[in-house]
């Protein structure tokens, strides 16, 4: 079973550079095109923007600058074709239906959760949303091997 596209989400983590490693470890097996992306949390802007009217030019400069060095990565691990995508909204909605399907995702890799209970019983973590609402096969990495 090869896979032909496969998206890793990414967010600076060290979960989610587990999910990087293995994404590209994947893609290798498959000659798959690897699309990375991060999802810039807009559900708080108003409530912050109060406080800091630049805090979304900060986020598009980390999640851009991000993107790269992991591009530069999976370049010199030998992927040929890496994509990249700076999304926004909710990243629940964003990774498993509307990227999933802009970019024929087969296969969605992600880092667990790094939340504690409290906060996953509040917001619910990422890696649920994305294993509940996919079309696609999802990986969930929790460690680094």
């Amino acid at each position: 079973m090869d896979y032909k596209n496969i998206l890793v989400a990414v967010d600076g983590s060290e979960e989610a550079e587990w999910a990087l490693k293995k994404a590209i470890y994947l893609a290798k097996l498959s000659d798959a095109t690897l699309v990375l992306t991060h999802i810039v949390d807009t559900r708080n802007f108003p409530t912050v923007e109060a406080y800091d009217m630049t805090i979304r030019d900060h986020s598009e400069t980390f999640a851009n600058e991000l993107l790269d060095k992991y591009k530069t990565e999976a370049i010199a691990s030998g992927i040929a074709k890496v994509q990249t995508e700076v999304a926004y909204g909710s990243p629940k909605v964003q990774i498993p239906r509307d990227l999933a399907k802009k970019h024929s995702i087969d296969l969605i890799v992600c880092g667990a959760t790094g939340l504690n209970a409290v906060e996953r019983f509040l917001i619910g973590s990422v890696s649920e949303g994305i294993v509940r609402h996919s079309n696609c096969d999802v990986m969930v990495v929790r460690t680094n091997q």
